[in-house]
């Protein structure tokens, strides 16, 4: 496999993720933004590594009755369609890596700010919870996650925490089905798009690279300050979203 040392990069980012809790979607993009492969590879790897990171999740979110299905279901009843036809858009390579940039930079933002997670229920805002606004919010988030390659939860938990919508927990188990839900529409509308050959043999490479470093980090238990790991993941995205727009500005 031509760069096999991106099945490295990714079975340390799965590993590493996955032992505090996260997918590391964001930063599977951005270490494939940094090598000069197909755009619509870049997209569909990204969104199928996110599908095996995060459906084991969600498994266990909906064993241990974790997800709130009343708040759940609005939030990706739009995002699913809005991710299709997002990944249904025909841009060029050039328009692609332009807004993949800008959104690196702004994902890196919001990855970089510290949200307070010690709130309760009694804490929560029920004037964001309106069935309208979540549909309209993810709706909006389904389709840059088609357009881009992300399952969206690196905007969603964010927001969601800034906003207060529900308690930590149960905000990271509605983002990891929005992230599920969105992944698998996406994935759907770019191959139905798919106009140049794809790498199957790197494709399954690095989906093998994150399923062992997913796994495994999900059953060692490091103690990892997840705020670090956070802010790490957001130099790197940023990095990755500057030297895009810089390569293709």
């Amino acid at each position: 496999m031509e760069h096999w040392e991106i099945f490295l990069f990714f079975l340390i980012i799965a590993f590493v993720y996955s032992s505090v809790g996260f997918g590391g979607g964001s930063s599977y993009l951005a270490v494939l933004a940094m090598y000069n492969l197909p755009y619509q590879e870049i997209r569909l790897t990204a969104l199928i590594c996110n599908v095996i990171v995060v459906v084991g999740g969600v498994y266990i979110y909906i064993r241990n009755k974790q997800i709130d299905w009343k708040k759940a279901i609005p939030i990706t009843f739009m995002s699913v369609p809005m991710a299709y036809l997002g990944a249904i858009v025909k841009i060029s390579q050039e328009t692609f890596f332009l807004i993949l940039g800008v959104t690196l930079i702004i994902a890196a933002i919001l990855l970089w700010i510290k949200t307070d997670t010690r709130y309760d229920e009694k804490s929560i805002d029920v004037s964001k919870q309106s069935v309208s606004g979540n549909s309209m919010l993810g709706g909006g988030i389904g389709f840059l996650s088609g357009l881009v390659g992300i399952g969206g939860g690196i905007f969603l938990s964010p927001l969601l925490n800034l906003m207060k919508w529900d308690t930590p927990r149960k905000i990271a188990a509605v983002s990891s089905v929005f992230i599920l839900v969105n992944s698998i529409s996406g994935i759907f509308g770019q191959a139905s798009q798919l106009t140049v050959g794809i790498d199957s043999v790197r494709v399954i490479s690095l989906c093998l690279a994150v399923f062992i470093g997913g796994q495994t980090g999900s059953r060692i238990s490091l103690k990892w300050n997840p705020l670090v790991i956070k802010r790490m993941t957001a130099v790197l995205v940023l990095v990755a979203g500057v030297n895009v727009l810089i390569k293709y500005w």
